[in-house]
């Protein structure tokens, strides 16, 4: 297995159980919005049902008004029993997943069409001036029997969503620790995995560079090598030239002694040959302390050995081109230095810089989730200002132009206003067309228009529109999730950005989508909320 696949297997590993960590995240992210989701409508369903009872009860005091005075008159009109009607059909369409909360419900209806076929009655009879003292019977007690019945099955279903409330509050409590301890078992898991993968590499390749290097050493002193280093990678092929290397200089050493007992005899050619294994011998002890020199110091982590090794490599191709080799020697030995062993030192540097761009991905969403915003009237288009000012290096690189129309101010943080928008604007400049000049333009909506988009009527909608290379629909549903990135051979980064935005955004109470056609351009959309927002 050669360097290239370890690399690849140690980023491969970790990077799964990242994503595995991630998605705990998510989940349990997920799980805190449905169970205040939860909660919210428990609290609508108490509201409906606190503001049945009053209506009914000033509907029976104006109807025994009327039984006093003799006048029908003072019963009121179709408009409270079509407001109550109005407010019992709400009730039931919030309490439509719990059947026996719907069943009170019905219970409620019935008493109601009861007591307003009885005030129907009593309305008539006063009306026609008939005898209402039999229909006043009913009138007698506290109060009537239908809204008694109405009011018993009003407090049972009360009580009930009270406890429900009661229990989804205590859910809600529960899920948000837990979101909290998922979020921090995934930063600590995440400072874990990395530190256990550095371990182990600093291990594996620390050992077998030591091994390397003694060879290297003992090749230098003259001394046996140890045993050849097992694997097929670029390491283990270095040190069985090494090996090949000491085994042809113990065989150049043993036709020397030859040659020079032959040439005893000829004083002449004894200078010149004398001379020739001088040279030859400066030569190995040049390449010896090459090697051993660049190869001698172990390496603290995968980084350092990479590089210590990459010099090694260019120490070692120019030594071996000195070198009174024979022909194919030298290019077995530049085969092996010049193939992909410099590929795969460059692997690893950037997989350790890309191992160390994750972790702080993943501390940024967490951040953003975390972070305490303050609050206040922000003027986007001083922050727009300030971003487009900041990135003025950008644009220019890339040719674009920047245009900014008229932006209202928003409620919200400065500085995530001013994170927002630099997120948008820098992947719009990222992924402008090189083909054509870029534009880039930064507006807001109309109020009119706002309120076709927006969540609310209290939001203001604005808008990055570029000419750059666009979006397949395709890719359209992952644009904002964390580590997508649709031309990854074009802009640097992790593909976080959008996904931050989005974080952001939300965290505001406005929320971010986007409208694109490939070959043409995109535009992002950002809601975002006017005025504060309004206790329930």
């Amino acid at each position: 297995m050669n360097l290239y696949t370890k690399g690849l297997l140690l980023i491969a590993v970790p990077g799964a159980i990242e994503l595995a960590l991630l998605g705990a995240v998510f989940n349990t992210q997920a799980r805190t919005t449905d169970a205040a989701q939860s909660v919210a409508g428990s609290a609508r369903i108490l509201y409906q049902a606190s503001s049945l009872m009053d209506p009914l009860l000033g509907e029976a005091a104006r109807v025994r008004t009327a039984l006093v005075a003799g006048d029908a008159s003072l019963i009121g009109g179709d408009t409270v029993w079509t407001g109550l009607s109005g407010r019992l059909a709400q009730l039931d369409r919030l309490v439509a997943d719990s059947p026996p909360e719907r069943q009170s419900v019905r219970e409620m209806r019935a008493a109601l069409d009861t007591w307003h076929a009885h005030t129907d009655a009593i309305g008539r009879a006063l009306r026609d001036k008939h005898d209402v003292s039999a229909l006043a019977v009913a009138e007698r007690g506290d109060v009537p029997a239908p809204i008694a019945v109405f009011r018993d099955h009003l407090d049972a279903l009360v009580a009930a969503e009270s406890a429900r409330d009661a229990a989804r509050r205590a859910a809600l409590a529960e899920t948000r620790r837990r979101q909290q301890l998922t979020l921090i078992g995934a930063i600590i898991g995440s400072m874990l995995i990395w530190a256990v993968t550095a371990r182990v590499v600093a291990r594996h390749f620390g050992r077998r560079v030591a091994v390397l290097t003694a060879n290297a050493q003992r090749l230098g002193d003259g001394e046996p090598l140890a045993e050849p280093l097992a694997g097929r990678d670029e390491i283990s092929a270095l040190d069985a030239v090494l090996h090949q290397t000491g085994a042809r200089l113990r065989a150049a050493g043993n036709e020397h002694a030859t040659l020079k007992a032959k040439l005893q005899a000829r004083a002449a050619d004894l200078v010149r040959v004398n001379e020739e294994l001088r040279q030859g011998a400066q030569d190995n002890e040049m390449f010896i302390y090459s090697v051993s020199h660049d190869l001698r110091s172990p390496l603290v982590n995968l980084q350092g050995f990479s590089k210590e090794l990459q010099v090694s490599c260019d120490d070692l191709r120019a030594t071996v081109e000195s070198a009174n080799l024979p022909a194919h020697e030298q290019q077995r030995l530049a085969a092996v230095l010049d193939g992909d062993m410099r590929e795969s030192l460059r692997f690893l540097r950037i997989s350790v810089t890309r191992a160390a761009a994750i972790i702080e991905a993943l501390l940024a969403i967490s951040r953003a989730g975390r972070l305490e915003y303050h609050l206040q009237r922000v003027s986007v288009g001083r922050a727009v200002a300030r971003v487009v000012d900041t990135l003025q290096g950008a644009v220019r690189e890339h040719g674009a132009v920047v245009s900014v129309r008229e932006l209202p101010p928003v409620w919200g943080d400065p500085h995530a206003i001013e994170q927002i928008f630099t997120h948008l604007i820098d992947n719009a400049l990222n992924y402008l067309d090189p083909a054509r000049p870029g534009r880039i333009e930064v507006g807001a909506l109309e109020p009119d228009a706002t309120a076709a988009r927006a969540p609310t009527d209290r939001t203001r909608t604005f808008y990055v529109r570029d000419n750059g290379l666009g979006i397949p629909s395709a890719y359209m549903s992952k644009v904002f999730h964390a580590f997508q990135r649709l031309h990854g051979d074009i802009a640097k980064g992790e593909g976080i950005g959008l996904a931050l935005v989005r974080r952001i955004v939300e965290r505001h109470g406005g929320r971010v989508w986007v409208e694109s056609t490939e070959g043409v351009g995109s535009t992002f959309f950002v809601a975002l909320p006017e005025q504060p927002a309004r206790n329930v």
